[in-house]
């Protein structure tokens, strides 16, 4: 790898060290316009494969309870993004309030790894050239850009002012990474944690942060319920994540973006936000947008509410059907066993099995490809079941080693891959703040 370009944007000592970089065209995203795409979306690239937006990062939205005692405080969210680039945008979210959203002071830098920021790294985060902005009712807003390097795997945390919450806080409520609550006041410039003395395992408000990279690489959205969401894993251990890195270890052409779009609870065919969630095909647009690829795995709950298969398939069918008819790929995937509660009922299994025989049978017809999740997890002695290596414990969600086996169940020839990685190395060439 070649070497990278001088920093003179005022990162001191270790920092300056760290930002010196250049990378390969592997760590490049989708190009595409915020006011026109989704999350992940892709523009065809231009022959010269020039730098692109691309969405970095991205949590499916929930409605939280009112919470009036955050009026006045500053969020510190962390998250950690799947794309290497030289500036950075950040989302802000009011989808489920139906009061205005005033947001104060804004900022994002590197995380320290607690509630602090790596000093020099902070950076004023503006909308339209103004310090804060108010987000309206059902409305998202996309920052201006900021000159600073995300790199894939570097935490970053975006600190927001909450000036007016909205009567509905618009979040996501399965983390699976702590961020911070501060005091009273205004703390979004501070590089120190000394004022956020609430760990919350939430991200609220922020729902997306985009990064402008090399080359243009297409994502994959992954979209479901608890399972996708990483119930029963730890930071980094959701299927969405191994297949991050499997795709990542391929290189070249094969690298994606994987977006997580999953919700806990959540039904193929039930819209019940405040419990379950927007089902996927309600949140399409949200949460898939305009991405070159997406993968549906969902229905356990649907089968323990009683959803018979033929229903199931139909809601199946209905998504890959959406999915196609706006250009994107989409993978279905069976549903995997359960032996636990309304999940695991003999007429739970009988469903679960009719279900998955379809999938396997047919799901290729409807849609550009089908994975088999269930028979990746199962027990060899009791398909019903999932194998004890791969249960997190409570005979539904995953460990670790079972959301990994699901990666690993998935063919990337069944994914679009990104064409612009085809080729030589590419370098974020950072200057500025």
């Amino acid at each position: 790898m070649g070497a990278g370009a001088r920093v003179r944007n005022g990162v001191r000592g270790l920092v300056a060290a760290a930002a010196l970089i250049c990378l390969l065209g592997a760590f490049a995203l989708t190009d595409r316009r915020p006011e026109a795409a989704g999350y992940g979306a892709a523009a065809a690239p231009g022959p010269d494969c020039a730098p692109a937006w691309a969405g970095a990062w991205h949590a499916a939205a929930q409605p939280g309870p009112a919470d009036p005692a955050l009026a006045g405080r500053t969020l510190r969210m962390v998250v950690v993004p799947q794309v290497t680039g030289s500036q950075v945008r950040v989302r802000l979210s009011n989808a489920y309030g139906a009061t205005p959203m005033q947001v104060g002071t804004v900022s994002a830098g590197w995380s320290d790894g607690a509630a602090g920021l790596v000093p020099g790294t902070m950076r004023p985060v503006a909308f339209g050239g103004l310090s804060g902005v108010t987000v309206a009712p059902g409305a998202e807003a996309v920052s201006d850009p900021v000159a600073l390097v995300a790199e894939v795997g570097r935490p970053l945390a975006v600190s927001l002012f909450l000036v007016t919450p909205p009567d509905v806080l618009t979040q996501h409520g399965v983390a699976l990474q702590t961020s911070y609550l501060s005091r009273p006041g205004d703390a979004a410039l501070a590089d120190d944690g000394a004022a956020f003395d609430t760990p919350v395992t939430s991200w609220m408000v922020l729902t997306g942060v985009d990064v402008l990279a090399p080359r243009p690489v297409n994502s994959v959205v992954t979209i479901g319920d608890s399972i996708t969401d990483g119930v029963g894993a730890g930071p980094g251990e959701r299927w969405s994540d191994a297949l991050s890195r499997r795709l990542t270890a391929a290189g070249g052409p094969s690298v994606m973006a994987v977006l997580n779009s999953g919700i806990s609870r959540n039904q193929l065919l039930s819209d019940a936000p405040l419990v379950d969630g927007d089902s996927p095909l309600s949140r399409y647009d949200r949460d898939v947008g305009a991405a070159t690829d997406v993968v549906l795995h969902i229905g356990t709950n649907d089968i323990a509410a009683g959803r018979k298969a033929d229903a199931i398939v139909a809601g199946m069918v209905a998504f890959a059907e959406r999915a196609r008819a706006g250009g994107t790929r989409v993978v279905l995937t069976t549903i995997t066993p359960s032996a636990t509660g309304a999940h695991g009922t003999p007429e739970a299994i009988a469903t679960r099995e009719s279900v998955n025989a379809w999938v396997r049978a047919h799901g290729a017809e409807h849609a550009d490809g089908v994975a088999d999740f269930a028979a990746a997890v199962a027990d060899p002695a009791d398909a019903s079941r999932l194998a004890p290596a791969f249960d997190s414990g409570d005979g539904l969600h995953l460990s670790a080693a079972g959301y990994r086996a699901l990666a690993d169940a998935l063919d990337p020839a069944l994914l679009s891959g990104s064409p612009c990685l085809d080729g030589g190395e590419s370098r974020v060439l950072v200057s500025g703040p």
